[in-house]
């Protein structure tokens, strides 16, 4: 309870705490009008959020085999809702997108940093 006795709004019975679950439950995922300008060349570059995932290894046998749709994407993590929310580490897994018409691979260390900051880094190709 607060100091001046108001709870706050976000604590209401009957509503998720944690974080993307109230997201989870919508059937709708938001992907993009330009999804198909994604390439196995380009994609390090690319906005993930909408695309869909799955974990292909990872070095925690937990992780492998969640499949479902990028929800949020910060530095070192990849919040992956399907069946339910998970929030996946970049630096241990390796990803498949899968774009419609191909499947893109890719090792989750290649992904790590800022979405905004990777258009910076210079990549080897």
């Amino acid at each position: 309870m607060r100091r001046d006795g108001k709870e706050g709004k976000d604590r209401a019975s009957g509503r998720s705490q944690r974080k993307g679950q109230k997201i989870a439950g919508r059937s709708w995922i938001f992907r993009g009008a330009y999804r198909g300008r994604v390439t196995k060349r380009n994609i390090i570059w690319h906005e993930l959020i909408g695309l869909k995932a799955k974990i292909i290894r990872a070095s925690h046998p937990e992780l492998v085999g969640i499949e479902g749709y990028v929800l949020d994407e910060t530095k070192h993590t990849l919040t992956i809702v399907g069946e339910k929310v998970w929030v996946v580490p970049k630096d241990v897994v390796e990803v498949e997108f899968d774009l419609g018409d191909e499947k893109i691979r890719i090792n989750g260390r290649d992904l790590i940093g800022r979405p905004e900051m990777r258009l910076k880094k210079r990549w080897r190709k």
